[in-house]
Parts: structure tokens; sequence; C-alpha cells
């Protein structure tokens, strides 16, 4: 059972740890007061509407100030010690969430305006937090045992239930930047976890995709659950097939290394997930992305989105959990960058082809687990699903 303590820093913030299954007692038991004295929260920035696209900006100038590639010894999520109070206020932890210090939305909560047009402003509800994969400072999520991946996605899946639930939030983000390329400020591994007050443009055109194909197959089947039966089927881009998961380099893939991963069962989040689909889970996820880091000679900088349905009554019945797994890299020593095609139409130009990448992906020896599946699913018999 993945035990769950949560806490208060000193400006208010809500910081919750996260145990390993089978841990005998709180990892947390020690946890001492965040003594930092912090000032109050500001207020949120604010939100604009673009007419000509209709779209919301985030407008967060105060991130400005936000903490950026600390040395070790200063980073503000390792553990709390006499010459570094960081951000978690305990000698040691498993995983950790808690609320960003300089958030892109939030921390008020509320509703963005219904009806917007050109002028149109409002504070940037919602809220921002921060996962913690590991005290340790260096490394990375594909080094983690498959009972500490077990125990992020119990946090993911948490988390996502916990903000699906607040005042205005529409949309549920968790993801990961890896990697220096990507823009990360802080070498520690960690993700982050984003409850938007709006639908994300993304969201919004899968989500409109997925509706009208619902819609058209009377509710028989989903557009996500189409496209995995047809790369199965098709075999030549399926990266890996498990009892409860499946992964492949989509048919269309924009970016040089492109990878879905797709529970077989239709859920619309990680929430709902059932304990033995997060077991197996823990272990494909770490699969893929110790696949992404033999490839090449360096760490491979990636991003890992996962898609989940929006909360808009419209789009959620027909939105299916996905991973979405980028990387910029397309070669040793190049990467791709959007420029003028991409970053200004949105028109992808691939540089690799999706069957080539795939036949790489399952070609590669994967080095093995720190932990066995065996040993993950009794540690966590018994978790919450």
């Amino acid at each position: 059972m993945t035990g769950i303590t949560s806490t208060r820093l000193s400006d208010g913030r809500e910081l919750i740890y996260f145990d390993d299954a089978g841990t005998s007692t709180s990892r947390a038991a020690g946890f001492t007061t965040d003594n930092r004295g912090l000032p109050p929260r500001g207020e949120p920035g604010e939100v604009r509407f673009d007419a000509l696209t209709d779209e919301w900006v985030a407008v967060a100038a105060h991130r400005q100030a936000r903490t950026h590639l600390p040395p070790a010894d200063q980073c503000p999520i390792c553990p709390t010690t006499s010459s570094n109070p960081s951000e978690i206020p305990a000698a040691d932890y498993d995983v950790v969430v808690f609320e960003n210090r300089f958030p892109s939305l939030g921390p008020a909560l509320g509703h963005v305006p219904d009806h917007a047009s050109w002028g149109t402003t409002g504070p940037a509800y919602g809220r921002c937090e921060v996962v913690s994969f590991t005290p340790e400072h260096t490394g990375s999520f594909s080094a983690l045992s498959e009972i500490r991946s077990r125990t992020v996605i119990e946090a993911w899946a948490q988390r996502t239930a916990a903000l699906s639930s607040l005042p205005g939030i529409k949309q549920v983000f968790p993801f990961e930047n890896r990697g220096a390329d990507i823009g990360v400020t802080l070498h520690h591994p960690h993700g982050q976890i984003y409850a938007y007050p709006y639908v994300t443009p993304r969201a919004g055109v899968l989500g409109a995709a997925a509706r009208r194909f619902y819609d058209a197959q009377d509710g028989r089947e989903t557009l996500t659950g189409s496209l995995l039966r047809a790369e199965r089927e098709d075999g030549s881009r399926m990266v890996m097939e498990g009892e409860n998961f499946s992964a492949y380099v989509p048919f269309a893939a924009r970016w040089p290394l492109e990878i879905h991963l797709v529970p077989h069962r239709h859920v619309p989040d990680l929430a709902a997930l059932s304990g033995e689909e997060k077991d197996e889970l823990a272990h494909v996820y770490l699969d893929l992305l110790k696949r992404l880091d033999v490839l090449y000679p360096t760490p491979t900088p990636y991003i890992s989105a996962w898609h989940q349905a929006p909360l808009d009554a419209a789009l959620r019945p027909a939105g299916y959990l996905h991973l979405q797994l980028t990387s910029p890299r397309r070669a040793a020593d190049k990467l791709k960058y959007l420029a003028g095609s991409e970053a200004a139409m949105g028109a992808f130009i691939n540089d690799t082809t999706p069957e080539s990448v795939a036949e790489r992906l399952r070609a590669v020896t994967v080095p093995p687990s720190a932990t066995s599946r065996a040993v993950l699913a009794a540690a966590t018999e018994g978790a919450s699903a």
C-alpha cells in the first residue's frame, strides 16, 4: 500500500509525500516543519484571449525569477540539510509532490470567461505542481526501480483525481521534460503536473477528432482504440505489446523519435487504471525510457506527455488515456529545431521514417530493471487502484 502524507510549506503550499509500497514505516514520518519563513504567495498571473486563434495564453512574468540550474548543493528538491533548507523539509523521502513556488497557473482557483473576444483577460487560475521522482540529485526516471516507478504512477493517479475535482479545472496534464536540450531548469529528476482552467489547444484538437469518430461509431469504438488495433494488426511500427499496454511509433509521427504508449482498455485518465494495469505500466514505461537512452552514446532528451481526457462534458466520453513520448534528437549529434514550417505553420516535416525508428527501438538491448515484476507485484499487492 502506498503511504501518503500531506503537509504545508511555510507559505501555505501543499506538499505530499508518497512512500514506496512495502515500506514498513512511513519515510515521511520524520519530516520537519518548513522554517524558512517564506513570504506570502502572490496573486496569479493572467490569461489573455487570442482572438486570432481562439486560444488562451497565460502571461506569467513572475516566473522570470524562478530557480535556474542551481549547483547540486543548493538544489531546491533535494532533501533538506542544514546548509540547504530546500522545498522538501525531510531528511529523506521516496516521491514528493508539491505546489510550484513559481507557477504558470494559480494559486487561485476559478473559472475563465465563457465568452471571450479581443481584449478579454482574467486571472491565470489553476494549479502547477512539481513531482520529484527520487531524493537522489543525479540520474533519471529510467534508472528508477520498478517499485519507485510504480510509486510515481500512483502519485500521478492520485493527483489527477484530486486536481480534477478542484473548481474551474478543465484539464490535468502530467509531464516530464528531460535534458538541457528540452529546456529544463533543474537537473534533479522530476516532472510536473499542470491543472488548466481551460482545454488546451492540442487537447481540443485531439478531443474534437476523437468525439467525431466516437459519435460516428455510436460509441462502439474510440479513435485511439481503433488506431491501436490498426497498428497491432500492421505490426511494422510496434515497439512492444503487453497484456494491458502496447507501444508503437505512430503512422504519421511528427518527431524524429516518437512513441505512443496506449492501454488496451478505454480509460479517460491515470486515475481510472486498475492496480494490475498500474503494475504493468511501471514496467513498460521504464522499458521505453531505457530504449531511448541506449539508442545513442549520451542520454536522449525527451518530453513525456500524458494525454488525459479533458473534463469538458462534450469531450470526455471519447477521451482515451495515452502517453506521447517525443524527442527532437534525429542523430547522435543533431537535433531537430522547430523552424519556419513547424513553428509558424504547425506543418511538421519528419527527418526519420516511423518504420525505421520502430525497428531500431525493437532491436536495442534493454538493461534489466532494478526490481523484477514479480517483486513489484508482491510489494504493491493491496495498493490503491
